[in-house]
């Protein structure tokens, strides 16, 4: 399986957000003696720098066109494939992508996969207690599943052990967009993205819808 080079994420975010949908997100496991974790990409979120619901919104000084480097935002401005790894309600690792070039702030929140290899692996890592849709039907599911943690921020996704790898939709699949889940500002774009009708697509309610 041969690893997304760092060009698919210098592109604009909407663009990387909406074609990673049917990409593999593949974890090995180097020296454990046991194949890798592979998940079909169902479900995605965009975040750029002009968005009141980045991380790292007014970080970008435009008339100076430079970054305060202040906090985990600043991150988001770095070299497009590394990693951004936050913690949610401290608990759940959230696991997005940088992209746009070097300088301009933009990331991609993998929101659900689909299990494609390492069920065993996945279900033991989120609990015999689950349904089998429920093991990564979310972000922090599928981080836990996969053993996303801390450790991948700002790690390079271009290459093991955590990297995606290209793949497709089916012919019978459509992409649907609706509003990002969990936000307060910015909830009339639709940058969130999702194969239509998907079982792993997060069950979460749109924060249109919620606010």
């Amino acid at each position: 399986m041969d690893p997304c080079p760092s060009s698919f994420f210098r592109r604009d975010t909407l663009d990387v957000a909406r074609e990673l949908l049917g990409y593999r997100l593949v974890r090995e496991f180097p020296g454990r003696g046991r194949g890798p974790l592979v998940g079909r990409i169902v479900e995605t979120e965009a975040y750029t720098q002009n968005d009141p619901a980045f991380h790292g919104w007014n970080l970008y000084d435009p008339e100076t066109e430079s970054v305060r480097r202040e906090g985990r935002g600043a991150d988001l401005f770095t070299s497009p494939g590394l990693g951004y790894v936050y913690l949610i309600y401290g608990m759940h690792w959230l696991l997005n992508v940088v992209t746009e070039p070097e300088g301009t702030g933009g990331a991609v929140l993998i929101r659900a996969v689909e299990p494609v290899e390492g069920q065993n692996v996945i279900r033991a890592n989120r609990g015999e207690k689950h349904r089998t849709v429920d093991l990564t039907n979310g972000p922090g599911k599928l981080s836990e599943a996969f053993g996303i943690d801390d450790a991948f921020h700002q790690a390079d996704l271009t290459q093991a052990p955590l990297y995606f790898t290209s793949g497709e939709l089916e012919k019978d699949e459509t992409v649907a967009t609706s509003s990002r889940i969990g936000i307060s500002k910015a909830v009339e774009r639709e940058w969130r993205f999702f194969i239509d009708g998907h079982p792993y697509v997060s069950p979460a309610t749109p924060s249109d819808q919620t606010t």
